[in-house]
């Protein structure tokens, strides 16, 4: 099966030279021998010829905004149109959960509650996952035709599910703690508040459900579907 990733932001430097883009973490997530990986930087304006360049797509994280001014960003709500109407499965992760919302009819903005970094607990179908956060804006209307599958008492809607293709969640599975804890060196510092970078990185080495959940998007891709 191959998985196009639409990625839409690039990691800081210091993380890519150690731990890959963003796509790299994925592959790693969903395990590196169980796809075929086919990386589009959208964000760079590299776009896939159509719908069918894969069998399933991912949208990575982003330091930018999904209601903000962008040249990607309307052709990639374009895509994530086609894609939807395609029933194609598709993933989306932090900006990847944002942008799809945004597009299918939801609405994102800057969360008035502020940051949520580092370890977090959350209710995912039902049951406690821990995992990584990095987000200040937030999913605040959900699209008519999304089901709010996980939360947390920060994040009311931590993860969508529509009609069974379409799965999104705020959080990181692909985040692990050196991930955490170079954001909170690199791109944390006078823009999250510094008590929250400073609880983060005391929580680096708790352990995360990370690869509960890349288990579980392996699956969610390549289950049979009507």
């Amino acid at each position: 099966m191959k998985i196009g990733i639409l990625q839409t932001g690039h990691a800081p430097e210091t993380i890519r030279e150690t731990m890959g883009d963003y796509d790299a973490m994925f592959h790693r997530l969903l395990g590196e021998d169980t796809f075929e990986f086919t990386t589009y930087n959208v964000v760079d304006m590299q776009f896939p010829t159509d719908v069918d360049a894969a069998d399933g797509w991912l949208i990575t994280g982003s330091k930018h905004g999904a209601y903000e001014d962008h040249a990607f960003i309307p052709p990639l709500e374009a895509l994530i149109r086609a894609i939807h109407a395609r029933r194609a499965p598709m993933i989306g992760v932090c900006f990847g959960h944002q942008i799809i919302a945004q597009t299918l009819g939801g609405k994102v903005e800057k969360f008035a509650g502020g940051w949520s970094v580092g370890r977090t607990e959350y209710q995912l179908d039902g049951r406690p996952v821990a995992l990584n956060a990095w987000h200040q804006d937030q999913v605040v209307q959900v699209p008519p035709s999304a089901e709010i599958v996980g939360h947390s008492d920060f994040c009311a809607a931590a993860a969508l599910l529509y009609d069974d293709t379409i799965w999104t969640i705020q959080p990181h599975p692909e985040f692990g703690a050196p991930i955490i804890e170079e954001l909170a060196t690199t791109r944390g510092p006078g823009i999250v508040p510094q008590d929250q970078l400073d609880a983060a990185t005391t929580q680096l080495s708790q352990p995360t459900d990370n690869a509960a959940l890349g288990t579980f998007m392996a699956e969610f891709f390549r289950k049979e579907r009507a």
